[in-house]
């Protein structure tokens, strides 16, 4: 598992060039597959508009890199799209651009800079988020500890997914691989050796957001 940037969730924006509509949609996606489920979505959603162009990458170095042109000439939409997302820095998301055509021809370089442009305004609506290889910890530590355990998991960028409580605080945290021999040894210190700690074996991605 590698870090790598993403989008937080779903966004879109348009504009209008010429009396053309142009829609752009972005979202996360971990598959082919579920980019594909992405583009018949938005295509069930607007079955009268004349175009659906769209791109995806996939994978945590981009193995995967689709295109569509969906009909408009030959590198003009699909292309523009994909090297938008590129350029951002983004993988395993799919980009849709919708287009209601206006009635006005654009030309290729038209095409070529509405396309983009719908990208990249969909881009700018989206939350940039660090997608960080994480760990999922079990913390086991006295209730005078609450405060400051919830502290240093805050500080080291952890989420915690569950709380307990019995004769002790049980914590279940996801903890940013990294980062998570430092936040040990801060928690060790904190509880004078006192604290529990237990690697649940389950390995996932922590979303950053990035400011």
């Amino acid at each position: 598992m590698e870090e790598y940037i993403s989008v937080a969730g779903a966004s879109e924006a348009e504009f209008t060039e010429k009396k053309s509509r142009f829609i752009g949609r972005i979202t996360p996606v971990t598959s082919e597959a579920e980019a594909k489920a992405f583009v018949e979505s938005v295509r069930a959603a607007h079955r009268e508009a004349n175009h659906h162009v769209y791109a995806f990458v996939i994978g945590i170095n981009g193995e995967i890199q689709r295109s569509s042109d969906d009909g408009e000439p030959a590198g003009t939409a699909g292309r523009p799209v994909l090297e938008g997302i590129k350029q951002a820095g983004l993988e395993n998301v799919a980009l849709v651009v919708t287009r209601y055509f206006g009635g006005t021809l654009l030309g290729a370089g038209g095409l070529t800079r509405a396309y983009g442009r719908a990208a990249s305004l969909a881009i700018g609506q989206a939350k940039a988020v660090r997608c960080l290889p994480a760990q999922l910890m079990s913390l086991s530590f006295g209730y005078e500890l609450i405060g400051r355990v919830e502290s240093l998991l805050a500080s080291y960028g952890a989420k915690i997914r569950d709380k307990s409580y019995a004769e002790t605080v049980c914590y279940l945290a996801s903890v940013p691989e990294a980062r998570l021999a430092k936040l040990q040894k801060e928690l060790t210190e904190a509880s004078n050796g006192t604290m529990r700690l237990h690697d649940m074996g389950e390995r996932l991605y922590l979303h950053e957001e990035i400011l």
